[in-house]
């Protein structure tokens, strides 16, 4: 947790010159995680955060330093821009937020792309640089799927406020000063964000934050029977309530029978089908698989984020989306 006050970054008087873009790049990660927060899309964030470093620099000469750290004066202009944003856009879903689950064998899930789904953020924009270790905590903070899905709910100013106070634990104060309200107001606003997300999402507090050396493992197993097509032994790592849901495809399956035979059918009896390339996003595990085509090239797939919870796995994510590889820094072909 991190306070609004504080900046890794001196606050001399800010002129529009050559030095901005290296003033204000130590704080883009955290800002991309904000943005990301709020709008439930990486493309989106992306776009949030270049447009508050073209504010920011149209206004640079206007930045008094006396009545705000250079960080909350991004964070004013950037949580400023995703309000304006979401005044035109709906939540981002899940499947499981949107229809019950299916108790049908689907071999070819119909794809969705109109609907505008929840994305995966990879875990490399969201910095590792041990000379800023609070941008690097600020970028991590709250950024699980599950906690990133049940903020979705929320109206985007009550969304505003929760991120603020909870996950980068400014002050009541402060927030209401960004948002240009009074502290009951924000108080408020916590207080019915917080029944909302224990409606929507009850189970988040039992969702580790950091895999053991046995979870670890149990990615590594993860990996071997999927691409050996050993579904008896994959069937041993998940939970008997294991949740499997596939955006842009509008359905889901619940409980360890359903998941395992949706997958028996995809991964066939060949284990040379798939190559797997373990890697990470909302500081979960994820896995990006590519498929074998019928000229012996393996082509970009899906990323398989993971949730774990009880030492097994209580949630598998894949997004069929093979645009997300290039932000994970992976090749689309093999």
């Amino acid at each position: 947790m991190t306070s609004a006050t504080d900046s890794s970054v001196g606050c001399a008087p800010m002129t529009v010159s050559a030095d901005f873009a290296a003033r204000t790049a130590p704080h883009r990660p955290e800002l991309l995680a904000h943005c990301y927060r709020m709008l439930g899309s990486i493309h989106d964030a992306e776009d949030l955060v270049q447009e508050t470093m073209l504010r920011a620099w149209r206004s640079a000469d206007r930045y008094d330093e006396d009545r705000a750290s250079l960080r909350t004066w991004l964070y004013r202009i950037a949580t400023n821009a995703c309000l304006t944003a979401l005044e035109q856009r709906g939540r981002r879903a899940l499947p499981t937020g949107l229809v019950g689950p299916s108790d049908t064998a689907v071999t070819k899930p119909q794809r969705h792309p109109e609907i505008p789904w929840l994305e995966p953020i990879p875990d490399a924009l969201l910095g590792t640089s041990a000379d800023d270790p609070a941008t690097v905590i600020a970028a991590r903070s709250g950024i699980r799927l599950a906690f990133i899905a049940a903020l979705q709910y929320l109206p985007a100013r009550q969304r505003a406020v929760l991120i603020l106070r909870d996950v980068l634990a400014w002050s009541a104060a402060e927030v209401a000063d960004l948002l240009e309200t009074s502290t009951a107001a924000v108080n408020s606003a916590l207080q019915r964000a917080h029944a909302q997300l224990e409606k929507e999402a009850p189970m988040l507090d039992r969702i580790s934050e950091s895999l053991s050396p046995d979870e670890r493992a149990m990615i590594d197993r993860y990996v071997t029977t999927f691409g050996n097509a050993d579904m008896a032994e994959f069937a041993k790592l998940l939970r008997d309530d294991v949740v499997l849901e596939m955006p842009p495809a509008l359905l889901w399956f619940a409980g360890r029978a359903h998941v395992v035979e949706f997958f028996t059918d995809k991964c066939g009896s060949t284990p040379d089908g798939w190559r797997a390339i373990p890697t990470s996003a909302n500081t979960q595990p994820a896995i990006a698989y590519y498929r074998l085509d019928e000229n012996n090239t393996y082509h970009a797939h899906s990323i398989h984020l993971l949730t774990l919870r009880d030492a097994a796995i209580d949630r598998i994510t894949v997004f069929l989306d093979a645009s997300l590889f290039s932000g994970f820094g992976l090749p689309t072909t093999l």
